[in-house]
């Protein structure tokens, strides 16, 4: 679920970043035919048409000048479509190995016979879980740049790292710092394991997948992107409180008042670490997917045949 709630904390960046959600008409996404890419813009769609739920920031800047956005704003549906296209297959891989034999030999009662095989050999697995830290690696590179953008003055119209009485305070600046280093760990770890080999057993075992450390450097990728996209999460309903009387769309202002149940608007230089955490769990507990995902299923039922 954290790729799915990427996509929702995206949105809510775009719009406190003044995006424009013409990007993801339906037109340009179907032009390109991927099915990930067709169902974020779908979802970003579900979340920014201020024709079923306004938005007073889009209301705002409706007529300014700007032809269009930074990539990790527009190319959302792009970056993010693959990385959901990639879990389907990685899912159907691996379902599809936790249900089949993987024991040698083979015994097989009907016919009498005991076979010796290569079913054992975990190059499904290991070739799967590379492919999904490569690709989930993407949601964290993404979701950093956009913390990036939502700290910066000169990009977001708003005060340096987010914070009043910049000085006194260092606001967002170290949760950046910590955001921009574990997407570089991430980017060791993606080094896929499965390209490696090492020939044991006297030469008998001369090929093995390396599917044990595939698996343990994916777990280590996917808590990493969770930590980063809470990390934007944050600042993004931080960014929105230089908004204030203006509003984000309703299903957005669920996504702010889910965060403010847990964690409190930036006003002093606090230890970050416990806010970061909590938001976290939300990802984790599917929260912020379970509050948007009324409001999706509305504008799915009165826009989706024409948009």
């Amino acid at each position: 679920m954290a790729a799915l709630q990427a996509d929702v904390i995206a949105a809510l960046s775009i719009d406190v970043l003044k995006g424009t959600p013409r990007a993801f008409d339906r037109d340009i996404h179907a032009s390109r035919l991927h099915p990930g890419q067709q169902e974020v813009a779908a979802r970003l769609r579900a979340l920014l048409d201020s024709s079923v739920y306004p938005s007073d920031i889009r209301a705002g800047h409706r007529d300014c000048p700007k032809v269009q956005d930074a990539y990790t704003m527009r190319c959302v549906p792009q970056v993010h479509g693959v990385v959901h296209d990639t879990i389907k297959f990685v899912t159907t891989i691996i379902t599809t190995e936790m249900n089949g034999a993987t024991d040698n030999p083979m015994v097989f009662a009907e016919r009498a016979e005991t076979l010796s095989g290569g079913n054992f050999h975990g190059e499904y697995p290991a070739k799967a879980l590379d492919y999904l830290a490569i690709a989930i690696h993407e949601i964290a590179n993404m979701s950093e740049r956009r913390l990036e953008r939502l700290i910066h003055p000169a990009y977001s119209e708003m005060p340096a790292f987010l914070v009043k009485d910049g000085g006194l305070n260092s606001g967002f600046m170290l949760a950046q710092c910590t955001a921009a280093a574990l997407v570089s760990e991430n980017k060791v770890l993606t080094h896929p394991s499965s390209v490696d080999s090492i020939s044991t057993s006297a030469g008998t075992e001369d090929h093995v997948s390396m599917g044990g450390f595939a698996a343990r450097k994916a777990l280590i990728v996917v808590e990493h992107v969770e930590t980063v996209v809470a990390i934007e999460l944050l600042a993004a309903c931080q960014g929105l409180e230089f908004h204030r009387p203006n509003k984000t769309t309703a299903p957005l202002e669920e996504v702010y008042k889910l965060v403010r149940t847990v964690v409190g608007q930036w006003d002093n230089d606090r230890c970050m670490s416990p806010d970061i955490l909590a938001v976290r769990q939300l990802l984790r507990d599917e929260k912020v997917w379970q509050v948007v995902q009324p409001f999706m299923d509305i504008y799915q039922q009165q826009m989706l045949p024409n948009h």
